[in-house]
């Protein structure tokens, strides 16, 4: 079957280039982890976008959190990859400047933990009473959900102690976004499987309405990805764009309605910062005016709208918005690796440079 989609494909990619984005990390992984990028023709260009939710943070709410963890009483609760994300502190940074990251800011000693679900914070508040407990609230769709759910669960027990710091991102706009980029050209996109099962096909109709662009949901294993590839250049040729599902054993157009009422019922849209695109209205989540009580925000007063100083010789803003890919950066393999990363797209485990690192030899 693999090698009849190949045959297809390098029919179809005879003429001229083209350029295919995937905005999902696990997608990212699988092409690099398969070995799918050594297969293509050399004019179908795979680019990674930003599909990988640590990677998208931005230097700004690594402030807030490295600002947050500072605090008496407090007791951060995160997802590992965030852990090592380092970032440059701006001059009088609490009295310091340099380079740190939460996993540094523990070792000085402030209280923060790693969790594997939001109801594990939950848990640490109810087992500590005394402090004030906030989860770190990152990733797309795909999470949001759980997060939700968490903090219903706050408020149903009434934990004083409960509190929720959101980054929460949403992938639609970003999409539109890179579409108008100027450094990156997007003749298609395989769209990201996680999210489409949370928000069906349905929110990428701008892509082939306004854009033109064909949009094709596929799941992870090779084959899967080959075969959205293929579908893309099918309509390309057709010249007759539209939103397809490949991956059909889990995505509905509609999606999880039970999800999205979830979403809609704990959080309203909000502008977010995303490295490497700045802000982009309506792609954040905030907590809506009946769960203010549970805002990290809010209760600790952090810092708005400031950012660190960002290490020039790291490039992961270039990277997830495919403007480079890793071995156009001049540290990637040298001074920037999984040991010792730059960047968040060399921490995390679906970062587009980790991934590159460890199969794209």
């Amino acid at each position: 079957m693999v090698k009849k989609i190949l045959a297809e494909i390098r029919v179809l990619t005879d003429k001229k280039p083209v350029s295919v984005m995937e905005v999902c990390g696990t997608h990212t992984v699988a092409v690099y982890r398969s070995g799918i990028a050594g297969l293509l023709p050399k004019n179908l260009r795979l680019i990674s976008g930003p599909g990988c939710p640590v990677c998208v943070t931005s230097e700004s709410d690594l402030y807030r959190f490295f600002t947050l963890s500072r605090k008496k009483g407090v007791i951060v609760t995160t997802f590992g990859d965030l852990l090592r994300v380092p970032a440059r502190l701006r001059q009088g940074y609490g009295g310091q400047s340099g380079e740190t990251s939460l996993e540094k800011e523990r070792a000085k000693g402030a209280d923060v933990r790693i969790v594997y679900s939001p109801m594990d914070a939950l848990t640490v508040a109810e087992k500590n009473p005394g402090k004030n407990v906030v989860f770190l609230g990152i990733g797309f769709e795909t999470t949001v959900p759980a997060i939700a759910g968490a903090v219903l669960e706050a408020k149903r027990k009434n934990l004083k102690n409960f509190f929720l710091l959101s980054a929460l991102k949403t992938i639609p706009a970003a999409m539109e976004a890179l579409l108008n980029f100027p450094k990156v050209r997007i003749d298609g996109y395989l769209c990201p499987g996680h999210v489409s099962i949370i928000i069906g096909s349905r929110p990428y109709r701008f892509i082939t309405e306004k854009y033109h662009r064909p949009a094709v949901i596929t799941g992870f294993q090779p084959e899967d990805i080959l075969e959205g590839l293929l579908l893309i250049l099918r309509q390309l040729k057709r010249g007759k764009p539209k939103v397809e599902i490949q991956y059909r054993a889990a995505v509905r157009p509609e999606g999880n309605e039970i999800a999205q009422k979830l979403i809609r019922r704990v959080f309203t849209d909000g502008p977010a910062s995303w490295r490497g695109l700045g802000l982009i209205p309506k792609t954040g989540l905030k907590l809506k005016a009946e769960f203010q009580r549970f805002d990290g925000q809010k209760k600790f007063k952090l810092p708005e709208g400031e950012t660190i100083k960002s290490n020039p010789a790291c490039r992961c803003g270039e990277v997830i918005t495919g403007a480079i890919t890793p071995e156009n950066c001049r540290q990637f393999r040298r001074k920037c690796t999984p040991e010792n990363p730059l960047g968040p797209c060399m921490v995390s485990a679906e970062g587009t440079c980790a991934a590159h690192y460890k199969y794209n030899k």
